[in-house]
């Protein structure tokens, strides 16, 4: 007979292995984005009223590009995460496998865009 103490099946992280990591993994994007939503919201309403290429020219700056691509890549990242979570609590088999596919193409499309659209107004600007 195998006994294991509640100390053991604590340091083994759960049935899955990865629970602990998985969620320090939520907290550290959690706190990562409590700092860089008012960065990115100053970011953004200084852009406000400015003419496309004015946008173009402020957004080729350094800080406002890296500001909102640290943004958009940590808010997306832990949306890809957040919604395996949902999705794994309310969502069976060939469903699960749909959303899960779906929600990381999305994910990963929007950091895509969004990095390819600072990129293209750095060199254009």
């Amino acid at each position: 007979m195998r006994y294991i103490t509640p100390m053991k099946a604590a340091r083994g992280m759960g049935a899955s292995g990865t629970g602990t990591l998985h969620h320090w993994q939520m907290t550290v994007s959690a706190v990562a984005l409590a700092i860089l939503t008012p960065a990115f919201m100053y970011v953004v309403g200084s852009a406000i009223g400015l003419s496309r290429e004015g946008v173009i020219a402020y957004f080729g700056r350094p800080y406002p590009a890296v500001i909102t691509a640290l943004f958009i890549v940590v808010g997306m990242i832990h949306y890809i995460k957040g919604t395996r979570i949902m999705i794994d609590d309310y969502l069976d088999h060939t469903e699960r496998k749909v959303a899960i596919i779906f929600s990381v193409i999305f994910g990963w499309g929007v950091i895509a865009a969004a990095v390819f659209a600072l990129a293209k107004m750095a060199f254009t600007g």
